[in-house]
């Protein structure tokens, strides 16, 4: 069994309102992405890692995965106008058997560990399709969006809740089933957990960590930054 991990970074990052995408900025020296990538790179059962970009941005990941000493185990595709397209297009270039463990990663959670990403693929071998959640703190309100603003419908028990993060793993011959009958359907999933869902199929939830930020807004860098740093601190790290 080969497992592969697809890093989507083709998004543009409009949020963060600078002047390059969100997954090329310094985090403690060093670009978001490839602190994802060192991530999965540590995991020995880890075969190889895709990561799908925007065309004009191909040379420069491969340059950066190179000075970082990736090259042999990180493959640049191009990515796609949405992240499901450039997921796909990643598929597509898998040397991939259906039984195969895929792990689809955000390129802008740098501090996914190790530790996670092992738990996520054993889920996936026992139950063909998983994701890593983070049980809800807060109460949980549903709403209907009037002109006059949102307005409480109902109380959702936080039991039944929890925030989806990444890395999200299937089977490949499952999630590119999935991923073909959404396309010609038309359909646009929210995450591969909601393709899968989609499909009928049953996804487990591997227990997450709030350190597995995304940094979406600036001040996430800063947070970022601090877990960074916590960590290079923790004995269990040295």
């Amino acid at each position: 069994m080969q497992v592969f991990a697809i890093l989507p970074a083709a998004g543009l990052g409009t949020r963060m309102a600078g002047p390059q995408p969100k997954q090329f900025l310094s985090l403690d020296g060093v670009p978001i992405l490839i602190h994802s990538l060192r991530a999965f790179a540590a995991v020995q059962r880890v075969t190889a890692i895709y990561v799908a970009v925007r065309k004009p941005e191909m040379e420069r990941v491969q340059a950066q995965v190179s000075d970082y000493g990736f090259a042999d185990r990180v493959h640049v595709v191009e990515g796609g106008d949405t992240r499901q397209e450039s997921v796909v297009h990643a598929l597509d270039a898998l040397p991939a058997q259906a039984d195969d463990v895929v792990l689809i990663h955000d390129a802008v959670r740098p501090l996914i560990d190790p530790a996670t990403i092992d738990r996520t693929i054993d889920a996936v071998v026992e139950h063909g399709a998983a994701i890593v959640g983070l049980p809800a703190i807060d109460t949980i309100k549903q709403v209907e969006r009037t002109a006059h603003g949102a307005i409480i419908t109902s109380t959702i028990p936080r039991e039944f809740v929890v925030l989806a993060q990444t890395p999200q793993g299937f089977r490949f011959g499952l999630l590119h089933k999935a991923m073909t009958e959404a396309i010609a359907d038309g359909f646009v999933g929210t995450d591969e957990a909601s393709v899968i869902e989609r499909a009928g199929h049953r996804v487990a939830v591997v227990h997450g960590s709030q350190v597995n930020l995304k940094i979406t807004q600036p001040g996430d860098l800063e947070l970022a930054e601090f877990y960074l740093h916590q960590r290079a601190l923790s004995p269990a790290t040295k």
